[in-house]
């Protein structure tokens, strides 16, 4: 989907010292596109060295923008801007990715709420320059043999168990992830993409249970067209099932469906890799793709909390252990 096939793909990235860009410089390298500039108000980004070291580099977002109109106007444009910046600027660095005259490929969630993805697809629509996202999950072998597996079941809701545990220190509350109004809150800033993949697997939501919304977890009860979900996503390391804790380890994964436990805890090095070849082939995931996934978080965020009764996710009382 580049603009000249007579040229490599030119990328700007912004976001550059963020923790997922090494992701997208990695796939930028590749599909055989080159980095032309990059910004970050943070300066530590010599990770840009084993990619792209001629790259030019901003720590102002202003100055950045300046040199992609440049570009532009000296018929050297950039064909993609790589969005890693924090979740709250990413609508407006969207917006000034299409208005250099590039495409934009922004990180999960493109946007914190489902009015923002509406007015981008508007501002999308007077472009000829399109919107993609980071899907990866949807990518992922296994899940792809899940949303096959059951795309044929109409007869009964699938019961669905969703635990992610990602352990994250002190200053993940000191840094914008802990602010709800920049990151959207720990369901969205951690699972929107377990959200996402949900919803492409068994359908749109019907309606949502939240009973637990802190700052280090987060749990409830989806109803979705063909299944019924029980999640629960936390940052704090005290929620860790002690088997992992025994051996070190600080991420726990699982989905279960059916009662069966659906292994995918690997593959994940190279699906940002799939992404970009997807977006470069022209099947890359858009707005609409991802609106979906933003309503559902969005619908989390602000429901009001629900008392332990009926279906709720068990690590829902492990919570309450441990607080206490």
């Amino acid at each position: 989907m580049a603009s000249s096939k007579s040229r490599v793909t030119a990328f700007a990235l912004v976001g550059a010292a963020g923790f997922i860009a090494p992701r997208h410089l990695k796939a930028i390298k590749e599909v055989g596109g080159s980095l032309v500039a990059a910004v970050d108000p943070n300066d530590s980004v010599g990770i840009i060295d084993s990619y792209f070291p001629e790259a030019d580099f901003f720590t102002e977002v202003e100055r950045f923008d300046r040199h992609l109109d440049k570009l532009r106007r000296e018929d050297r444009p950039i064909d993609f801007v790589s969005i890693c910046s924090p979740n709250y600027l990413h609508d407006a660095h969207i917006r000034m990715a299409l208005r250099n005259g590039a495409h934009a490929i922004c990180e999960k969630p493109i946007v914190l709420n489902p009015w923002n993805a509406d007015a981008l697809s508007e501002i999308e629509s007077e472009s000829d320059r399109r919107v993609f996202t980071i899907l990866q999950l949807r990518h992922h072998p296994a899940i792809i043999a899940l949303r096959e597996m059951y795309a044929g079941v109409r007869d009964r809701k699938i019961d669905v168990d969703v635990t992610y545990i990602t352990s994250r220190g002190k200053w993940y509350h000191r840094s914008w992830k802990g602010n709800i109004e920049k990151s959207g809150g720990v369901a969205t800033n951690i699972g929107v993409h377990f959200f996402d993949m949900l919803g492409w697997i068994f359908g749109g939501l019907k309606s949502s249970v939240v009973h637990r919304r802190q700052e280090d977890c987060a749990a409830g009860v989806l109803e979705l067209e063909r299944a019924r979900v029980r999640w629960f996503l936390s940052v704090n390391s005290e929620h860790l099932p002690d088997a992992q804790r025994e051996r070190g380890q600080r991420t726990y994964r699982s989905i279960t469906v059916e009662g069966r436990e659906i292994e995918f805890s690997e593959g994940f090095g190279d699906l940002h890799t799939v992404s970009y070849q997807e977006i470069l082939s022209g099947r890359g995931y858009g707005l609409r793709d991802a609106k979906p996934s933003i309503e559902m978080v969005q619908v989390i965020r602000e429901a009001p909390l629900a008392p332990l009764t009926g279906e709720y996710h068990p690590m829902c009382r492990l919570v309450e252990a441990v607080r206490r």
